[in-house]
């Protein structure tokens, strides 16, 4: 994006078609047609036919990609007084949500609290071996069954044995599905039916795990998983390689949901707050 606006913006004034030309390059990085509406309209403002550079334009789009997301931008807290804190991980298939899990796993036992993981993609011996070893790394007790065992009864077992041993943070992980399987939508539900059998006010956060290449797609992912799992907050991953990041604003406008971590790396600290102004200038490339 940072080539297209240096490429639009080099000896030529600010007229119609530079900026149609530019809402298109912002479009096409998934950043929405409400958000790029709103910048060329800022730039348009008394400055037709003027010269204008490509640090002006990335300026003002760093501007109000800040202002998007200022609001949404909230780390995830764990309240003191919920023994435990029931964090649901939910998401499509290969977002990260078990490495995810992980990483929050061993900051919270860094921070001294007890920390309980269930595996609860029970798909896949992959994953129940991952969150074994990330246990092992932060001294955290690992729930699992064996693979293809009902996930709920996990869950329902995890929950059990954490309120009665007094867990600060149970982590709830789920197997990836595609927001439009039916079943598999339906199936997460249940887990959700389980916990709240056992407390009403579980889970506590069901966080989204997005990845960052997905682009117009996540859209839908955000919407489904909304309504089917009650999603509170959203975490973003995969921000390390050659992703744009540009959806996250488009989400921000829509739903408005908290984003929490954004992961840019395999390593513990590699998950990362979110914060708005650093994400808006790396995306406008700007220093």
């Amino acid at each position: 994006m940072s080539d297209g606006i240096s490429g639009l913006f080099t000896k030529r004034k600010l007229g119609v078609d530079t900026l149609d030309d530019l809402e298109d390059l912002l479009i096409q990085a998934d950043l929405g047609v409400e958000t790029s509406m709103r910048i060329t309209q800022a730039l348009s403002q008394g400055r037709y036919q003027k010269g204008i550079s490509a640090d002006d334009v990335r300026a003002v789009l760093a501007a109000e990609v800040t202002r998007v997301l200022e609001p949404v931008a909230h780390p995830l807290e764990i309240s003191s007084e919920r023994k435990p804190h029931v964090i649901l991980m939910v998401g499509v298939n290969g977002t990260g949500k078990t490495t995810t899990i992980g990483k929050l796993a061993q900051r919270y036992a860094r921070e001294g609290k007890k920390v309980m993981m269930a595996a609860g993609d029970t798909f896949r011996a992959a994953a129940i071996d991952q969150l074994k070893v990330w246990g092992d790394r932060s001294g955290t007790k690992v729930v699992s069954r064996d693979v293809g065992a009902d996930s709920s009864g996990l869950a329902f077992d995890a929950l059990k044995e954490a309120q009665a041993d007094a867990y600060d943070v149970l982590l709830v992980d789920t197997a990836g599905r595609l927001q439009n399987k039916q079943a598999l939508m339906e199936e997460l539900e249940k887990v959700i039916r389980v916990l709240k059998k056992i407390d009403s006010s579980a889970p506590h956060d069901v966080l989204l795990v997005l990845d960052a290449t997905t682009g117009q797609n996540a859209l839908s992912q955000v919407e489904v998983f909304r309504q089917r799992a009650g999603v509170t907050g959203l975490i973003l991953t995969k921000l390390d390689g050659t992703a744009r990041g540009g959806i996250i604003v488009a989400i921000a406008e829509r739903f408005g949901l908290p984003v929490h971590a954004i992961g840019v790396g395999e390593g513990i600290d590699d998950l990362q707050p979110f914060a708005a102004d650093s994400f808006a200038k790396a995306i406008a490339d700007v220093a």
